[in-house]
C-alpha cells in the first residue's frame, strides 16, 4: 500500500476509509507519513481525503516542521560552539538536505544533526562541543572505546538542555569495515554552503553518502525511507546529464560501487526512479554473486514490504540477517564475533 502510495500519489485522493486504515500505520512506522501528507499538499488534494484521516497528516505535518526548525537551531548552535575553529565542518543527511533545500527535506523525519569534519581536527571539535552544552551518551567503557577506536564517528553528544544529537564524523564508514573511501577526497570536492561556516558534499558523494549510509553501514530498519531519500536526490540531481557519469566515476574511485548498485537497483523497483539503461548496465559488473543477491533480494523485500503488524518468522529472520550482515560488513570476524556476543549479554540492538 505504501509504495503504491509513493509511486501514484495522484490516486491518493481516492482512497478509500479502509484503505487509509492501513496506509497510515505503514506509513507512521517507514516515517513516511509527513510524506505523504507532502504529496498530498504539493498536489492540491488534501481536501478531497476522508475527514477522519486528514488530523494524522496534520500531527506528522507539525512533527516534521518542527524537527525542521530544530535542526535549523541545531546547525546554528554549532556554528556558535565552532566559531574560530579553522577546519572545514560539513553538514550529511537531513542537516544538509535542509539547509541545501533539496526535495528530500519535504515532511523527513530527523532529530539528529550529522558533520564531517577531518580526523586531524576531531578532538578540538568534540572539545569545542563539549563546553557549549554537549554531553556524551555512551558512558560505557568498552562503547567509548569501539568509537574512538573502531567507528568513523565520536559517540554520540547529546545537548543537556535541548536533547538534541551531533553525531560527529571523521569518515563516512568504519575505518575496519569492508570498503574504504577516502575522507580526504570527501572533503577536498565539499562545497560551501552560501551564508554559512559550513559546507556540504558534492551532489555525486551526497548519493554515494545515503547509499553507503543504506547498503553498507545500515541494516535497512526504515528503509523505505532511505530508498525515497536516495529516489529523491537521484531525481533532483540526475536532471543534469553530466551528474551520471560524475557518479558512476565518483564510485569507482571511492570504493563505493557495491552499495550504489543496491541503491540504483532497489530505488529502480521499489520506487519507479528513472536511471538510463546505461549506467544500470555498468552497475551490474558491480553486482555480488548470484547466491547472494538473491538471499538481498528476499530479505530487503520482507523488511521493505512488511507493515507494523508482521510479526513473523519469516521478517525476523530477515531483519536478523540484515543486522548480522551489517556488522559483518563494519568489522572483521575476530572483532565481530566477541562484539556481538557481548551486545547479545547486554540489550540487544542497542548501543554502538
Amino acid at each position: 500500500m505504501l509504495k503504491r502510495a509513493l509511486i501514484a500519489p495522484d490516486r491518493l485522493d481516492a482512497l478509500q476509509l479502509h484503505e487509509w486504515d492501513r496506509l497510515l500505520p505503514e506509513a507512521r512506522a517507514a516515517g513516511l507519513l509527513a510524506r505523504i501528507d507532502v504529496l498530498l499538499n504539493e498536489r492540491g488534494m488534501f481536501n478531497g481525503i476522508p475527514d477522519p484521516v486528514k488530523p494524522h497528516l496534520i500531527a506528522a505535518r507539525r512533527i516534521a516542521d518542527n524537527e525542521r526548525c530544530a535542526i535549523r537551531w541545531e546547525v546554528n548552535r554549532i556554528a556558535h560552539a565552532l566559531a574560530g575553529v579553522d577546519t572545514p565542518v560539513v553538514l550529511l543527511k537531513g542537516a544538509a538536505y535542509i539547509l541545501c533545500g533539496l526535495p528530500n527535506a519535504r515532511g523527513r523525519i530527523s532529530s539528529d544533526v550529522d558533520i564531517l569534519v577531518p580526523k586531524a581536527s576531531i578532538e578540538q571539535v568534540e572539545k569545542r562541543l563539549l563546553d557549549h552544552g554537549w554531553q556524551h551518551i555512551k558512558l560505557d567503557e568498552y562503547d567509548q572505546y569501539f568509537y574512538r577506536q573502531w567507528s568513523h564517528e565520536l559517540p554520540p553528544l547529546q545537548h543537556r538542555d535541548r536533547g538534541t544529537v551531533v553525531d560527529v564524523h571523521h569518515t563516512i564508514l568504519p575505518p575496519i569495515g569492508r570498503l574504504h573511501p577516502d575522507p580526504e577526497k570527501l572533503l577536498e570536492a565539499s562545497v560551501p554552503l552560501k551564508g554559512t561556516k559550513f559546507n556540504v558534499l558534492a551532489p555525486p558523494d551526497m548519493v554515494l553518502h545515503s547509499a553507503a549510509h543504506a547498503f553498507q553501514d545500515g541494516d535497512l530498519t526504515r528503509g523505505l525511507r532511505d530508498l525515497v531519500d536516495i529516489d529523491d536526490l537521484l531525481r533532483h540531481l540526475g536532471e543534469k546529464k553530466i551528474f551520471w557519469d560524475e557518479l558512476v566515476a565518483r564510485a569507482e574511485e571511492l570504493d563505493l560501487c557495491r552499495p550504489l548498485y543496491y541503491a540504483l537497483r532497489y530505488s529502480q523497483f521499489y520506487l519507479e526512479t528513472p536511471i538510463a539503461q546505461n549506467i544500470l548496465d555498468v552497475s551490474k559488473a558491480w553486482r555480488p554473486a548470484r547466491t547472494v543477491s538473491f538471499v538481498m533480494d528476499a530479505t530487503i523485500d520482507n523488511v521493505i514490504t512488511a507493515g507494523p503488524w508482521r510479526k513473523d518468522l519469516c521478517l525476523k529472520l530477515s531483519q536478523e540477517l540484515l543486522y548480522i550482515r551489517a556488522h559483518w560488513l563494519r568489522m572483521p570476524p575476530y572483532l565481530l564475533i566477541p562484539h556481538l556476543i557481548r551486545k547479545a549479554l547486554r540489550k540487544p540492538h542497542d548501543g554502538a
